[in-house]
Formats: C-alpha cells, sequence, structure tokens
C-alpha cells in the first residue's frame, strides 16, 4: 500500500522509531545471552571430548574395540547433546555411533589444533541440523582422534526464546506509543489530511477546487500555493488536450516505423521491400500517391518502385534528370527547378500533372552517401506535413542497409539474366535448349566450309536463320546472299528466276535477266522449299550443284560461278525420293550436311526466353511499356502446342502486345488460339512424367537382359532389392506372366 497522507507517514515514523529500537535492544541482549551461551557449550563439549579421549585410550591401546564401541554407544545414549562419537586412526574409523555408515566427507573435515586441545568447528548435518564438531588427539594423537559431534539444538532454542520475548516486549511499546502517536497525530495533522484531499480530487479530475486557508503558518502558505496551482492547471489542460491528439498520432508512426523495420529485415527482394515502404509511407503520408527512385550502382541506371510495379530504367536521359537533381538537393543550389524534371514521365503516375496538387521530392542518404529519392504527390486538400515527411526519410534511410542489399541483389540478378540471354543468342537465332546448342555448334563447325547443307524442319522453326547464320559465319559473309523460295514460282518460272533467260526466250522475255546463281557469285544462294521444286528444275540444279555450271534460259553460252549452296524443306525428302517425286541424286548432293531444328514443343524450355526476346522487339516497334508477361499468361504460352513454331509464337507476342493495357502481357491479350482447352485423351503423354521415364528405362533394361533382373539390376547400376521396389511399384512383369 502506498503511503499518501502526512498522518500515516509520522505513524510510520513513530513505528519506525520504536522497532528499530526495541529490535536494536533485542539484538544486543540475545546476542551477548547467545555469545555466553556458545561459550559455555564449548566448555562443555570440550570437557566431555577430554573425558570420553582418556576412557578410550586405555581400550585402543589393548586392543579392545568392542569395549571401545561399547563406551561410544553408552555415552550417546547418556547424553541427549551428543549428535554422534567416533574414532579416526590413520584415515580408518574402528569405532563410531552412526548407523548407516559414516559420512566420508565427515572424516576429513575437522582435524585436531596444533597445542593438542580440542578443535571445535560448526558444522552442519544432513538432515539441517547444526551440530558443533570437536576432534581430540588420544594419547597425545598415538592412538587417533577422538571426534565428537555435539548438538546445538538447545542452544539455539534458548536463544530464540529468548528472541521472542524481546519481541513481544517491543511490540507491547509499539502498541502503547501508536496509541499515544495517533491521538497527537491527528491534532496537528487535519489542515494538511484537508489539502491531500483536495489534491486527490483534482488528481480524479476535478479543476475547481479550493482549499480554506487558516492562519499563516507553513501549512497555510501551503493552501495559497495549492490555490494558484489549480488556476494555472486549468489554463494548462486545453493545451495538454491538444497535445494529446499529436502524441497519439507520433505514437501510430513510431510503431509503424518499428513494424516497416522489422518486416524489411527478413526481404531480400527489392520488389518486396518497396512496395512494403510505399505502403508504409501512404499509412504516414495520407499522399494520393508515393514512389521511390533508388539508385543502381552496379550500372548507369535507377529503379522506379511504386504500388504496382518495380521499374528498371535505362534511358540516358531520365538517368541524367535523376543524377541532376540529386546534385542539386545535396548541394542546395537551386534544388527546387533540379526537382522540377521529376515531376513528369515516367516518375509520376498517368495522367497526374503539378496542377493537381503539391509534389516533393526528398533525398535519401545513408553514411553521407545518397541511395534514392522519395516522390509524393497530393491532391488540393493534402496533409502531409513536414513532420510526415521527415519520419517517412528516417524510415528510408533507417532501412538504408537493406535496401542497398537489395538494389545490388537486383542488379546482380538482372545482369545474370541479360547474360543467360545474351548467351543463349547465336547470331540472331535465340535459344538455349540442349536441342539448339548441338545445332549452333553445327553451324559454327561447317560455316567456315562451302559444303551442301539440308536444312529441315517444320513449317515456322527458323529454317532461313539458320541459313543466314551459315553464311555470316562463313568466309562468303561479306559477299551476296540470295534467297530463292522455290514454292513462290510456278514451275514454268522457277527456272528463269534460277538461272535467268536471254531476250526472246519466250513469250514476254523482252530482255536478258540474270538469273539468282548469277546474282549470288561470290556467295550464298538460299533455295527455301527445294521439296517443291519441278523435275524440269531438279535436273539442271543437279548440274549446278555439280559444276557450278549452267546456261540462261534460250541462250548457248555456259555461266561459271562460285556459290555455295543452302537447301531448306519442311517435307520427308527421303520420302519423296521413295514417291519418286524428288531425284534421289539430288537428294545426295544436296544431304552433304544435314541439319534437323527442332519444334518449339520439342523445345518448351526456350518458350520462356523467345517470348521475352519477342516482347522486347515489338514493345519498342509499337512503342508501348509492355515489359513482363504474366505467370497466368506464361503458363498458357507453355501449354500450348504450338503447330505454328516460332512464327505462331513471334505473332501471338505482338498480337498481346497490341492489345495489352498495363506494363505486362495479360490472359486477355493472348489470342482466342491460345485459350485452354480440354486435351483428348491419350496413351502417350506429349510431356512425360519422372515416373514415366523411369518406367521407360527399366523397360528397356529388362528387354535387353532378357528379363534377367541380376543382369538389368547391374546395367542400371542399382542394386537388385531397389530393383524389385521398382518393379513392384510400376506392377512390371515379363510377357508371359501378365
Amino acid at each position: 500500500m502506498k503511503i499518501r497522507t502526512l498522518e500515516q507517514k509520522l505513524l510510520i515514523a513513530v513505528t519506525i522509531v520504536v522497532l528499530t529500537s526495541g529490535f536494536l535492544i533485542s539484538f544486543l541482549v540475545t546476542h551477548r545471552y547467545s555469545v555466553s551461551l556458545h561459550e559455555a557449550l564449548i566448555g562443555e563439549a570440550r570437557y566431555l571430548t577430554e573425558a570420553i579421549a582418556l576412557e578410550a585410550a586405555d581400550l585402543i591401546l589393548t586392543r579392545d574395540l568392542v569395549a571401545l564401541q561399547k563406551l561410544l554407544d553408552q555415552q550417546r545414549q547418556s547424553n541427549p547433546s551428543l549428535a554422534y562419537l567416533m574414532v579416526v586412526d590413520r584415515d580408518r574409523v574402528p569405532a563410531h555411533t552412526f548407523g548407516a555408515g559414516v559420512p566420508e566427507d565427515l572424516i576429513a573435515a575437522n582435524t585436531p589444533a596444533p597445542d593438542g586441545a580440542p578443535q571445535p568447528r560448526a558444522i552442519l548435518g544432513e538432515t539441517g541440523e547444526h551440530i558443533l564438531d570437536l576432534a581430540f588427539p588420544i594419547f597425545h594423537g598415538r592412538a587417533g582422534t577422538l571426534r565428537v559431534g555435539y548438538s546445538e539444538s538447545g542452544y539455539r532454542r534458548q536463544v530464540n526464546r529468548l528472541r521472542w520475548q524481546m519481541a513481544g516486549f517491543t511490540l507491547l511499546v509499539l502498541l502503547v506509543a501508536t496509541a499515544g502517536g495517533v491521538l497527537f497525530i491527528r491534532r496537528i495533522t487535519g489542515p494538511v489530511k484537508a489539502l491531500a484531499q483536495a489534491v486527490n480530487r483534482v488528481d480524479q479530475g476535478e479543476i475547481k477546487v479550493a482549499v480554506a486557508v487558516q492562519g499563516d503558518d507553513e501549512v497555510a502558505g501551503l493552501a495559497r500555493s495549492f490555490n494558484q496551482m489549480v488556476e494555472r492547471l486549468g489554463a494548462y489542460t486545453s493545451r495538454l488536450e491538444q497535445q494529446t491528439a499529436e502524441l497519439a498520432r507520433a505514437h501510430d508512426q513510431t510503431r509503424t516505423f518499428c513494424r516497416l523495420v522489422q518486416e524489411i529485415g527478413s526481404m531480400h527482394s527489392l520488389r518486396e521491400i518497396g512496395r512494403t515502404l510505399i505502403d508504409r509511407f501512404l499509412e504516414i503520408l495520407h499522399a494520393d500517391w508515393v514512389r521511390l527512385i533508388l539508385v543502381n550502382e552496379l550500372q548507369a541506371g535507377f529503379f522506379l518502385i511504386s504500388a504496382e510495379e518495380l521499374r528498371t530504367e535505362l534511358d540516358p536521359a531520365a538517368v541524367d534528370r535523376v543524377n541532376a537533381a540529386i546534385e542539386a538537393m545535396q548541394t542546395g543550389a537551386n534544388g527546387r527547378k533540379a526537382v522540377t524534371g521529376l515531376g513528369a514521365a515516367p516518375f509520376v503516375p498517368p495522367g497526374w500533372g503539378r496542377d493537381n496538387g503539391s509534389f516533393e521530392a526528398v533525398l535519401l542518404s545513408h553514411e553521407q552517401s545518397p541511395f534514392g529519392i522519395l516522390l509524393l504527390g497530393c491532391g488540393a486538400q493534402c496533409r502531409c506535413g513536414p513532420r510526415e515527411i521527415e519520419l517517412a526519410r528516417t524510415m528510408a534511410e533507417q532501412a538504408a542497409g537493406v535496401i542497398r542489399r537489395a538494389i545490388l541483389h537486383e542488379a546482380e540478378v538482372q545482369d545474370l539474366h541479360n547474360r543467360l540471354e545474351c548467351s543463349a543468342a547465336f547470331c540472331g537465332i535465340v535459344g538455349k535448349d540442349p536441342t539448339m546448342q548441338t545445332v549452333f555448334k553445327l553451324i559454327e563447325d561447317i560455316a567456315p566450309t562451302d559444303a551442301t547443307v539440308l536444312i529441315q524442319g517444320e513449317s515456322g522453326t527458323g529454317k532461313e536463320l539458320v541459313a543466314r547464320a551459315i553464311h555470316q559465319q562463313s568466309l562468303r559473309g561479306a559477299g551476296p546472299f540470295v534467297v530463292i523460295n522455290c514454292s513462290a514460282y510456278p514451275a514454268t518460272l522457277l527456272e528463269s528466276e534460277l538461272f535467268g533467260h536471254e531476250k526472246g526466250a519466250f513469250t514476254g522475255a523482252n530482255r536478258l535477266k540474270p538469273g539468282r546463281f548469277e546474282q549470288a557469285d561470290g556467295g550464298t544462294v538460299f533455295l527455301d522449299e527445294i521439296g517443291e521444286v519441278p523435275a524440269s528444275a531438279q535436273i539442271r540444279l543437279l548440274r549446278v550443284l555439280q559444276s557450278q555450271e549452267f546456261e540462261r534460259l534460250g541462250g548457248t553460252k555456259t555461266i561459271q560461278v562460285n556459290v555455295r549452296i543452302l537447301a531448306a524443306t519442311n517435307r520427308d525428302l527421303i520420302e519423296e525420293v521413295k514417291q519418286g517425286r524428288f531425284r534421289e541424286d539430288l537428294f545426295y548432293r544436296l544431304n552433304v550436311i544435314p541439319i534437323r531444328l527442332p519444334s518449339l514443343a520439342e523445345r518448351q524450355n526456350d518458350i520462356p526466353l523467345l517470348a521475352r526476346h519477342f516482347l522486347r522487339r515489338f514493345s519498342a516497334a509499337h512503342s508501348k511499356p509492355v515489359r513482363t508477361v504474366a505467370p497466368e499468361a506464361m503458363r498458357r504460352l507453355l501449354e500450348h502446342p504450338w503447330p505454328g513454331n516460332v512464327r505462331e509464337l513471334e505473332n501471338s507476342i505482338e498480337h498481346a502486345v497490341v492489345l495489352a493495357k498495363n506494363d505486362q502481357i495479360e490472359p486477355r491479350d493472348l489470342p482466342r488460339a491460345l485459350e485452354r482447352k480440354a486435351q483428348p485423351t491419350s496413351t502417350l503423354s506429349p510431356n512425360p512424367t519422372l515416373l514415366d521415364q523411369e518406367r521407360k528405362v527399366l523397360e528397356q533394361a529388362l528387354e535387353q537382359s532378357n528379363w534377367n533382373k541380376k543382369e538389368a539390376a547391374k546395367r542400371l547400376g542399382i542394386s537388385r532389392s531397389t530393383l524389385y521396389a521398382k518393379l513392384t511399384r510400376h506392377r512390371l512383369r515379363p510377357a508371359k506372366a501378365r
């Protein structure tokens, strides 16, 4: 209970004085009494120890251990104050009164005094009993040492009894002093009590309180001062109420700050950290919008973070505007004009103008080094005060270490991503699938030669790009690259297009026209859709492949050219040869170096890479700020079978870019052909799972070993028990057992 009144304090003071004096007297009396009793106890114990030692000396010297034990037992029974007796002779105990054995620690707990007198020592027994242990040498130590434990219980009971008597006497004195003190204190503390009650009423919320002033003593002066204080308190009350709202708001802001630091401390993604900061700033600032510009130290650019996106900006003009603003805000020179350049795209939301309200730009620094700018815009009724803006700046700077770590991480990820994409591109061909990497390596190997190459693959797989890559990597790269689409000309005009014609060679040939082979002299001819060439042209084409010679239509002059021939087709030329639609000798002349391009369905891992490649190209071509593909849209791209291969994907991305409404492609922007459809039931899965692959490998190993499980396990590099477990899982059995 708290001491509140003067009466209580005076009563407590009287009580303390009486108790202190009473307990002091009690302590002195009991202490002296305790000392005298203890000395008497020690004297009695010494006398008894010497007497027992004299009787035990003869028994020990005569080796009468039975009599010695009997002597100790008789002494223990005849004297209740004795806790134990024992004789110690060279770390042996020939006789003792312990029923359960001598405690080991007790033997070495005491030794005789150097002068041969009993050596007393206080010992605490296992039961908590206080014992006075005496060690006395028997026959000058030749017969061992007598150890006697003398209980202090009786001595302590007498001391405690005296203490209780003194405490009772002190309590009686206290009661008498308290009764007299109450009568005296109440007569002199009445005015003080009234003043205290008035103070309590003020504490409970009553402001209009006054105390009667009687006399000119100290209490009256205190009452006058109290009345004046109450008047001033009323004036201060209105100010405190106004400050309460401000303190509550500051408390909320501080709590938000602490929560923010705790949240972003465990984050690693710059997108997560940026959005969390923006959300907290919006709570504090009550602004219409907030954006963060974070400087990217690894490259000449910056990150622009809003509530909707994380944007990497590398535009030199935008970077120059940010650097100029940072420099101006650092030096303080013409800072307001410098940040004016940040009040336009891409730094502010679309459709927002400086006429809509106020605009602020705050420099963010860490260890005297700027790392970004905080941008915020408010409408006409802006509630962003200097205190709130300063709090937001402090929060961002306190989190500067985490932000800078996230900036470096994001920049490194983007740099690594760019490197991966660059490494996946080869002469304009994008692909990191192993099948495409094999094609790239083959192009590098065959490009320096003049060998004829036959490029096969489905329509839209990029056969012409491969042909161009071979030409660019070859020694003929500086020469012409002539593309001839053999399916684009009727049979009557194809030969004229390939080999040219003389004037008057046929109706309408009113002038000499060089053929494509002549135009490609010193370079490369790419015959696209070679499977569409008619039989008559195949014969002349075979001659060009063999001798690099031909005659124009209607001419007799043999023309010698130096060209490399690359051909491409989406047909199966072997089947065409079997059907008699394509010359076998021409096929083998073209098929010197065959290259097969995989379909897009066979290289699904390249779909995201190609999608981003086309997205960048068409975003720039159509001047649209589309930067990413939404996860759901990318999922649709991955699930589509792509019968039109890369060309179909390219057209789909252009379609989505044109229709995109924001900075990323959504599923609604994709062509309707890419909408999810129920897949027909099929026994073969186009995307086999890991279990399917495992079953296939097991079947192959078992078939090759003629279902010899030991041999199959050896081929697979697993134990027989593992093989049996896998056979059970897949329910595989020999054909006869099925």
